[in-house]
């Protein structure tokens, strides 16, 4: 067994990035199992060709009853017949268990995980966009179609393709040994078979196609209200929610019908076939037979053909319905997961070093790909080394799109920004990610343990630096406390789908210890403690000064006392500086933030006062 589950290796990397097409997906999605592949195509056409030998058998066995008495029937027969008997009792056994060691061992575990994770890899490092532009659960749905509809392809293609052609040309030419008259029959049989094939095969292919795209939009749908499950209760949504599942439900039912109405035709065309086949060659048979034109073991042999093939017939077109279904729900998930991605790293970058946290914004400009709107106009912006800067700005000023662009979520459409005179260009997007600690408003946690989701800032950080992490972060009172649904406490529970287990303010406490674990030299604050309340903010305010002490910080939040501290702060509107300076500088300005100050209600800008 360990030659078959060694074969291949289910996590080999993939080469480059995936092709558009079918066939050169395919090639990519399973490159490295040819070995594996290249001995199932050879056993399967074996087992095929068998087969045909197997009916041959009975044949010149009968034809030896027919035409010897029983005194002579052994003479000159003994060694024929011992190698009938080793043919059926141990070659094509043996064939049989090659193929079920290679579908059982080799293809069935390793396939498909190879497949998934190579697609799943490739599209981890697809851009923000791709992403927000889509459902999560429909993503996910492309994934693990398109990766079991062209594995099954693959499957398809060797054990049943190869065994069904060798098994009809086989037959074919077992027929022409016993009487060229008996093959024709047979061709002319399989030149309709073909035809039948090329009018049925390419409607379920378009057809199922659609159908794909129908199911993974029910995962889109159902994973969407599910998600958001407590914003369907608080807004009392659950039956519009139920009349969008109908109506997805819908779209799926009716592709659905057409698909299978194109299968009924098809299958009523090959149900006439497939009775026609032994019909015409059996009657073929028996006429020759009749006339005398014909052996007893050609009537035998054509009879097991005729009833095999005829059997064949049904599952084989059965399963080129199936093979054509996956071409159509693989092309489908093609046309998403191999688009190329938006954002690259240059051949050349490299990650940055010794970096001291200088950030310079020059000239940027950045609107979204739309010619008006929010965005940014001619950014200009340096931070010194070890500068604690503070953005302030109405919703939509561009606050959050600095942010996106410093972290390279996004590029810069015009201008340049430089990380210690470094274009971020120039640098891998993960190693520059790694130079940055960021904590947002809306903490994202994985369904993982507590433990798992604070040493995401550091794997490698031992127990007591996950502990003093959590302790600076004020985060020990309540994980120590938490408990799932199987029973696992404290460091080992699970947090749920996005963190749905913890309170706001809890998902950014694990952020913060999350961050402190990092230890980057640039640390981002994107509103890092709007969630939590007074009196745990203000516990965790000396933790924030010793986790800023000696990094370059930017800090964005609507609490101005957050941020009153900081060495300078920036006010932005419509994506430019209209002021800059420290807390008291602005307040004696004047200006925007020394209104936004006087308007606060507990600390808040009131984004909607009037100018």
């Amino acid at each position: 067994m360990k030659f078959f589950e060694n074969l291949f290796d289910p996590f080999a990397p993939a080469d480059g990035a995936p092709p558009k097409t079918l066939y050169a997906f395919g090639k990519w999605l399973f490159s490295g199992a040819g070995k594996a592949v290249a001995m199932m195509g050879v056993v399967s056409t074996l087992i095929g060709l068998a087969e045909v030998v197997a009916a041959w058998v009975v044949g010149v066995i009968i034809d030896r009853i027919t035409t010897q008495g029983r005194d002579v029937f052994f003479d000159g027969f003994i060694w024929p017949l011992v190698g009938i008997v080793a043919f059926m009792l141990v070659l094509r056994p043996i064939l049989i268990l090659f193929q079920a060691g290679l579908n059982s061992l080799s293809f069935g575990p390793g396939l498909s995980v190879l497949g998934l994770f190579r697609v799943h890899k490739y599209t981890l490092g697809q851009s923000l966009d791709f992403f927000e532009d889509d459902f999560a659960g429909r993503i996910n749905q492309k994934q693990m179609q398109t990766t079991a509809a062209l594995g099954e392809l693959l499957m398809e293609l060797l054990n049943a393709v190869a065994f069904a052609g060798a098994m009809v040309l086989g037959g074919a030419a077992v027929m022409f040994s016993s009487d060229y008259r008996l093959s024709l029959v047979m061709l002319g049989w399989l030149a309709i078979y073909i035809v039948v094939l090329r009018w049925g095969l390419p409607r379920i292919r378009a057809l199922g196609k659609e159908r794909a795209e129908a199911r993974s939009a029910i995962s889109g749908n159902f994973v969407d209200s599910i998600a958001n499950i407590s914003t369907v209760k608080l807004f009392a949504h659950t039956d519009r929610e139920a009349d969008n599942a109908h109506k997805t439900l819908m779209r799926f039912r009716n592709a659905a019908l057409n698909f299978g109405r194109q299968v009924f035709k098809f299958r009523i065309a090959v149900a006439i076939l497939a009775g026609m086949l032994p019909v015409a060659l059996i009657g073929s048979a028996v006429a020759l037979w009749y006339v005398g034109d014909s052996e007893t073991g050609a009537i035998v042999t054509a009879g097991i053909l005729a009833s095999r093939l005829g059997a064949m017939t049904g599952w084989f077109s059965f399963m080129l319905m199936g093979l054509f279904s996956d071409i159509g729900t693989a092309e489908d998930g093609i046309a998403l997961l191999a688009k190329e991605y938006t954002l690259r790293d240059r051949p050349t970058a490299k990650p940055p070093e010794n970096v001291t946290g200088k950030i310079t914004f020059d000239n940027v400009g950045f609107h979204y790909g739309r010619k008006d709107g929010g965005g940014l106009n001619g950014f200009d912006l340096t931070i010194k080394p070890g500068e604690k800067l503070a953005l302030v700005g109405r919703s939509g000023a561009g606050k959050s799109t600095i942010l996106s662009l410093l972290m390279r979520l996004r590029d810069v459409e015009s201008g340049s920004i430089r990380l210690d005179d470094t274009d971020l260009r120039d640098l891998t997007q993960d190693g520059l990610r790694k130079q940055i600690g960021m904590v947002t408003q809306d903490t994202e946690m994985f369904n993982r343990s507590a433990r798992e989701n604070i040493l995401y800032g550091r794997p490698d950080a031992s127990e007591a630096e996950l502990i003093a992490a959590c302790e600076q972060a004020q985060a020990m009172e309540f994980i120590v406390n938490l408990e799932d649904g199987k029973g696992r406490k404290g460091f080992d529970a699970r947090l749920g789908e996005r963190g749905v287990k913890l309170s706001g303010g809890q998902r950014q406490r694990i952020a913060l210890a999350r961050v402190i674990l990092k230890n980057a030299p640039i640390l981002v604050l994107d509103e890092a403690t709007s969630a939590l309340d007074s009196e745990v903010e203000a516990a965790i305010q000396d933790t924030l000064k010793t986790l800023m002490k000696d990094k370059t910080v930017i800090a964005i939040a609507h609490r101005l006392s957050t941020i009153a501290q900081m060495d300078r702060i920036i006010v932005l509107d419509a994506g430019k500086i209209i002021e800059q300076g420290s807390h008291n500088e602005l307040l004696a300005l004047g200006g925007q933030y020394s209104q936004f100050w006087s308007r606060q209600s507990g600390g808040f800008i009131d984004a909607e006062a009037p100018e």
